[in-house]
């Protein structure tokens, strides 16, 4: 072929390029020469983009990643002092008093308090400062329980402030100031957990990821307090040798807990109804600081995080066509609470009567096997249900959902711990009265019933919300005519103006009760399972919580591995069995929300 397409040529057909020829070639190879320059030039130009995109990443992940070390640091730091600091307060041979670790308590409490005071006003002011918000952090049930908890602990405050005043004569004015800022640190934290529980903050978040680390560290080293003063009271070694398995732990609190020594007595006669009535409510207390604890955790994983738009399904709590669960449920709390008070009276008494006693402790055995045998019975129906129930799993992240089920577990640790032990016990020793074979008895089915609720709200945390599935409608139009009297009726007068009478009795008049939602029969099954072990999970909360301890009230387990070993496993694993109980109701009332 030619090269020439103006002067054609013989060039090819010779072997020999005439001169135009070969000018025509040159031209081409500098064309493609020049444009081969060109696209490098535009390809290097487009990677520089690209790589500075990947450099601004690198940074940022670098950032985060120290962001993260440093809040993880103070943590750590804020929670090993203050569990040495509650460990040497707890011990009277140790020279570390009450009042040194409530200065320290009270620190902590201000520097908390400044920085989510600081937090709420700059974000306020602050224009689109919160971006994005998760939607299941946070649920409004769970924000309610924390002010709950909150208002009873801040009347728990104000009965400690108002006993303690009759000690300020001969003890430390701390122990007055200590309540009165643990009361401020409450107002402003349960404030601060209401408005931002759900914030995933895109500024400052280093110092956001410090503040929440503080926040965090702080409500659990006001958690081990609380929980070792119940403990130590709880199982305190008394004075006399001789019977080491009847303590006079109830008792030995009400003097223990006026933060006062013998000598110093009160100077108004209302101490010791003050210190009864703040006794009592420790509990919340307690389960308040592990709530803020919860909610600080969620917020500080969320720092940074760009909320997936998904969307939210309206979910109500209704008790609409569920009657067993909640019945059952009441019926088992009325009985419990009924054998509990029997059983804390007959305990509490000074007399020497061992059958009255024994007694109480059975009927409380009793009711406690009753009670995880019918959950565990409840719980195997609800699992089965899961078996037929084809809703999809959960699969996007969610940091409130794996803390969930991070607490869930790791919580029931403790009450395993409690129940192996005494198992090995009852074995050891061969179970030979009728108090230890139910001893035994309940701590086999409360193992079994552990597992079994676990893998129940486990499996029910992570299903996709039941849909609602509105029925089909066919809207008919009344003016269309019937197949049948088509051809017939095409002739007639009034064809335009009579409807058909069968499509027009079932399309404008309807049947307004095909629309209502019912519950099918596995929604109505599940809602009565997590109904009734919520009620049950709050009696089995109740009872360790306000005092029983049959733990130390039946000897077995103490003559077994004597008083300090089986102290020690009990005050580790009880009040993680505990937050268990209170941490499984919370769960189950979602549960109940999306069955």
């Amino acid at each position: 072929m030619c090269l020439n397409t103006g002067y054609p040529c013989n060039c090819l057909t010779d072997g020999n390029p005439c001169e135009q020829c070969r000018m025509t070639a040159k031209d081409r190879e500098t064309e493609e020469a020049h444009l081969s320059n060109n696209i490098n030039a535009s390809g290097q130009a487009a990677c520089e983009p690209e790589q500075n995109i990947s450099s601004s990443g690198v940074a940022r992940e670098r950032v985060r990643n120290w962001g993260w070390m440093l809040s993880g640091i103070i943590c750590v730091n804020v929670l090993i002092l203050g569990c040495a600091l509650v460990s040497g307060s707890a011990y009277n041979n140790i020279n570390i008093s009450a009042s040194d670790l409530q200065v320290f308590l009270i620190i902590l409490l201000l520097l908390t308090s400044i920085w989510m005071i600081y937090y709420a006003i700059y974000m306020g002011r602050k224009e689109n400062a919160i971006m994005y918000k998760d939607g299941h952090a946070g649920p409004v049930w769970l924000r309610g329980g924390l002010v709950i908890f909150g208002l009873l602990g801040i009347i728990m405050d104000i009965f400690k402030i108002a006993s303690y005043v009759g000690y300020l004569h001969c003890d430390s004015a701390v122990k007055v100031a200590f309540p009165v800022v643990q009361l401020v640190f409450i107002l402003v934290q349960t404030y601060f957990m209401w408005i931002h529980a759900k914030d995933c903050a895109q500024i400052q978040k280093n110092i956001t990821r410090c503040g929440l680390m503080l926040t965090l560290s702080t409500n659990l080293v006001l958690w081990m307090t609380v929980v070792t003063e119940e403990s130590i009271h709880q199982t305190t070694i008394p004075d006399y040798p001789s019977n080491v398995t009847k303590l006079s732990g109830r008792s030995l609190y009400i003097q223990k807990a006026s933060y006062g020594s013998d000598k110093c007595k009160c100077s108004h006669s209302s101490c010791s109804i003050f210190k009864e009535a703040y006794y009592y409510l420790y509990p919340f207390n307690i389960e308040y600081s592990l709530f803020a604890s919860a909610m600080a955790y969620v917020m500080w994983k969320n720092v940074g995080r760009v909320a997936e738009e998904h969307v939210h399904h309206n979910i109500k709590f209704r008790l609409k066509d569920v009657f067993l669960g909640p019945v059952a449920g009441v019926l088992l709390v009325v009985a419990g609470l009924t054998t509990f008070i029997v059983y804390e009276m007959e305990m509490k008494k000074d007399d020497d009567d061992d059958d009255n006693k024994d007694k109480a402790l059975m009927m409380h055995f009793v009711m406690n096997i009753v009670t995880v045998t019918l959950m565990s019975v409840s719980t195997v129906i609800g699992c089965a249900i899961y078996k037929v129930d084809h809703r999809d799993h959960v699969s996007e992240k969610n940091p409130t959902r794996n803390l969930d089920v991070g607490l869930l577990v790791g919580a029931s640790l403790g009450q395993f711990i409690i129940s192996y032990f005494t198992i090995v016990a009852m074995v050891g020793t061969g179970a030979k009265g009728y108090l230890d074979r139910l001893n035994l008895a309940w701590a086999i089915l409360m193992v079994i019933q552990l597992g079994l609720q676990n893998f129940f709200i486990i499996e029910g945390l992570h299903r996709e919300p039941f849909h609602e599935v509105d029925p089909v409608t066919v809207v008919a139009n009344p003016y269309v005519l019937q197949p049948s009297k088509e051809l017939n009726s095409l002739d007639g007068p009034d064809m335009d103006t009579k409807p058909s009478p069968v499509l027009t009795e079932h399309s404008v008049h309807g049947h307004p009760t095909e629309h209502r939602h019912k519950l099918s029969w596995k929604r109505r099954v599940l809602k009565e399972v997590c109904a009734f072990l919520l009620l049950a999970n709050i009696i089995l909360w109740i009872m360790p919580a306000f005092g029983a301890r049959p733990q130390f009230d039946h000897s077995t387990e103490t003559e077994f591995y004597k008083f300090n070993m089986w102290a020690a496993v009990v005050n580790v694993g009880l009040p993680f069995g505990i937050f268990y109980r209170m941490h499984s109701v919370a769960s189950l009332f979602e549960v109940f929300l999306t069955s």
